[in-house]
């Protein structure tokens, strides 16, 4: 019996060794009885869209993403509403849907977790015509981003994102009107806005701890610290798991409008898009087939064996 077709769309500029992965790819599909897979390589112009759309009309059952969060940002959008399931291979230094995941570096593990792992639906925000899995944010967490250098990730991991916070802990908050599920706008003056399909950012840090990225709906942190004290004591909060963390609002919704005075910078899945003065963001329930590990500990996406393709509501 032939095994599942497949597909790797691939930034060959996040992957130091492209032949060694190809061979690793192939050897760990071969073993299960899966034929060979088509492969795409990104480009400037394409970060992967186009190749993953390519892969569901040529019928590939499962599509393996290896890039950075901007490569499997736009694998999502592409697959988001198809019966086809996106499997992480994880590649550069701040892969937040891999870290969420739970996978490590090692591109064998990860496609074992597609051969003889589960499948699970889960929700995707939507942010115009893309969508995000992770996290999706306007202020702060953005510029912390922008100023994160790629020579500093490489060197030393997502530890460099510190270094960009650092940089931006005192600037100005930002005027807000902040608006769920079409209700009345809350003002605020605050330094970024979250919202979250999933809760773990970078280095394991749980920032929003009731995100469920199968229930419909994302979760928003409002975080609006006005001094280096406050930082500190938000820190402190998120780190602990506090219930409730000094200088964060926390919510839940399935639509969410941002609108600030001024453009301001953007990120979906923690990479940046086009400054802007405002998010209109939304949810489609378990629109992703999602290749996830057995079971075994993380609660927040160790799914089971009911996790089966066609399982919830993909459709576009």
């Amino acid at each position: 019996m032939v095994g599942p077709r497949s597909a790797v769309v691939v930034n060959p500029v996040k992957v130091p060794d492209l032949d060694l992965l190809r061979r690793t790819v192939g050897a760990v599909l071969a073993r299960a009885g899966w034929p060979e897979p088509e492969w795409f390589e990104t480009t400037r112009d394409d970060p992967g869209f186009g190749p993953a759309t390519k892969a569901v009309e040529n019928g590939a059952d499962v599509v393996f993403v290896c890039g950075g969060d901007g490569t499997v940002t736009a694998c999502v959008t592409a697959l988001a509403g198809t019966d086809v399931a996106l499997a992480v291979l994880p590649a550069g230094t701040g892969n937040l849907l891999a870290a969420n995941l739970g996978l490590d570096s090692d591109a064998a593990a990860a496609v074992e977790v597609a051969v003889q792992g589960a499948r699970r639906r889960i929700d995707v925000g939507v942010v115009g015509d893309r969508c995000f899995v992770v996290m999706a944010g306007m202020g702060f967490d953005a510029q912390m981003l922008q100023g994160t250098s790629e020579a500093a990730k490489k060197r030393v991991g997502w530890l460099a994102y510190v270094g960009g916070a650092v940089k931006h802990l005192r600037d100005r908050p930002m005027p807000l009107l902040v608006s769920l599920d079409g209700g009345p706008p809350m003002r605020r003056r605050s330094r970024t806005v979250i919202v979250g399909n999933v809760g773990r950012l970078q280095g394991g840090v749980k920032l929003l701890s009731a995100a469920d990225p199968a229930d419909g709906r994302l979760d928003v942190a409002i975080l609006s610290p006005d001094t280096l004290l406050h930082w500190a004591a938000l820190a402190w909060g998120v780190v602990r798991g506090q219930p409730r963390v000094p200088s964060m609002e926390t919510y839940s919704a399935r639509r969410v409008e941002i609108r600030s005075g001024r453009p301001q910078p953007r990120q979906l899945d923690g990479d940046l898009i086009a400054p802007g003065t405002g998010m209109s963001i939304s949810v489609r329930h378990k629109a992703l087939l999602l290749c996830v590990p057995q079971p075994a500990g993380d609660p927040d996406l160790a799914y089971g064996a009911d996790a089966v393709r066609g399982d919830g509501e993909g459709g576009r």
